[in-house]
């Protein structure tokens, strides 16, 4: 326990782990920095976000299956009425005279409803952004997105993951983020959201009884990711033979869809007639043939793999505190991975027990998603509308759950803090600063985000600035906010 305030210790806190100070954080995390972390990771439940307004992932889902019968019912309904009116008119005057729509209560035409997927995917939003701007620290944030980045599925690849991605997040990661690795990736890669990103869901083996029937082949997308991206990492000591190898473990790893009779529509299903017979080799060890268990045992063992340490360490260091991190801190976190069975809470503290992850300068900036929440818990001014904060996402490059690839976005410096990033950044700031009412002086806001750490030339650019707005643009493009 620090018996002297630690200001600095305070800031490093807030910004290198955690999401940005609100009013009085910097004087409560001052008393000891270290203890403030340690509070928040260690307080029960506090990845977990529930809530009743939120749906789990087969029942977004089967939402999602029902309006698409709906609307495909509605277009065949159209389309009869249409031919009918073609045949009783004829085609010249059918299409001179198009159908009116149909008409409301009031005779004007009824106004359309957001699609399911927009309403699923924005209320998953704002629960995270509000989760994330009422953390204590939120370190514990800062884990899950990482995370969730690590493990990234795309809302590009259509209307299941826009509508998948949140429960994704919620039911995958967020219960395992201060867990164990192994339970991580088991959610993980046998979550629908993961399954159709990676195309696993139709993945057949070659020798299992559809294979030989339909004749339809395999599909190594996620074996290969599982590999490359979520443990071992790239030069892990895997081959090709490896990557087919897990492939063929995981095939049957589906989920069953709209009209299903194998299991509940939009929920994880092991189809067993797809499924690879045999015990393939992988990293050097055979694998029995137990159906779904097969695929269990080959990523509980690759989860405690050596490679699947030090690829996941060097990824966390790189992301909390250098893009090139001090070694010793990259074997300290690998060494705590190994010896505690991929224990991610301790892997965690290790992380803040680190001497030099307190004394290495700011050399990173927060990202997109960072800085949105960052100025959030500074000014108070939270968006009541989703979509504010998912247009300044997609403004500045981040839109939310859709990196470009399964590598997830990157957060390194020289990908955010490009001369056009950072443009695209001021735009945003200046947004901010327009619609943020009722917050007080800037210079107040400065001191509740920076405090003693804001230089004089920032104080003093603030404080000249024509406008309020002005005022707490510059304060939110400074080092002293943009630097983590």
């Amino acid at each position: 326990m620090a018996v002297d305030p630690d200001p600095r210790g305070a800031l490093i806190a807030l910004n290198r782990f955690g999401l940005g100070a609100k009013p009085g954080d910097l004087a409560a995390a001052a008393a000891d920095p270290r203890g403030f972390l340690l509070e928040e990771l260690r307080r029960t439940g506090v990845a977990r976000l529930d809530a009743a307004s939120l749906a789990l992932s087969n029942v977004a889902l089967q939402a999602l299956f029902a309006d698409q019968q709906e609307k495909r019912m509605e277009r065949e309904r159209v389309m009869a009425v249409e031919t009918t009116r073609v045949s009783m008119v004829g085609p010249a005057a059918a299409m001179a005279a198009p159908a009116a729509p149909p008409p409301g209560v009031d005779g004007k035409p009824k106004p359309q409803e957001p699609p399911v997927e927009q309403k699923l995917f924005r209320a998953e939003a704002m629960a995270r952004f509000d989760k994330q701007a009422s953390a204590q620290a939120g370190f514990v944030e800062r884990l899950v997105a990482f995370w969730s980045n690590h493990f990234a599925v795309s809302v590009a690849k259509g209307q299941f993951v826009r509508v998948a991605a949140g429960p994704f997040e919620r039911e995958a990661i967020r219960p395992h983020a201060l867990g164990r690795f192994a339970d991580m990736l088991a959610a993980v890669e046998s979550h629908p959201a993961m399954l159709f990103y990676l195309d696993n869901q139709r993945s057949i083996g070659p020798g299992s009884a559809a294979g030989r029937f339909a004749g339809k082949g395999l599909n190594e997308n996620l074996a290969r990711e599982i590999l490359e991206l979520h443990t071992l990492g790239v030069g892990g000591g895997y081959s090709q033979a490896d990557v087919t190898a897990l492939a063929r473990i995981i095939t049957g790893w589906s989920f069953a869809e709209a009209e299903s009779e194998a299991g509940e529509p939009g929920g994880f299903v092991f189809k067993a007639n797809w499924h690879e017979p045999g015990a393939p080799t992988l990293l050097g060890k055979s694998y029995p043939q137990t159906g779904r268990d097969q695929g269990a045992a080959a990523l509980a063992d690759i989860a405690r793999h050596p490679a699947t340490a030090t690829h996941l360490a060097t990824k966390l260091a790189r992301h909390f505190i250098a893009d090139a991190p001090p070694k010793p801190i990259v074997e300290a976190l690998a060494k705590t991975f190994r010896e505690t069975d991929g224990d991610l809470a301790a892997v965690a503290e290790t992380l803040i027990e680190s001497d030099l992850a307190w004394s290495a300068p700011f050399s990173k900036i927060r990202t997109p998603d960072e800085f949105l929440v960052a100025a959030a818990r500074a000014t108070g001014a939270l968006p009541n509308d989703p979509g504010q904060y998912l247009n300044m996402l997609n403004a500045m490059g981040m839109p939310l759950w859709q990196p470009p690839g399964p590598n997830g976005y990157p957060d390194r410096l020289d990908a955010l803090a490009s001369p056009e990033a950072m443009k695209l950044r001021l735009d945003v700031a200046w947004q901010i600063a327009q619609r943020s009412k009722d917050i007080g002086h800037p210079l107040s806001v400065l001191d509740t985000a920076a405090g003693l750490a804001a230089s004089r030339e920032t104080r003093e650019a603030v404080s000249r600035a024509e406008s309020r707005p002005q005022a707490l643009a510059i304060l939110l493009m400074s080092p002293e906010f943009q630097r983590r």
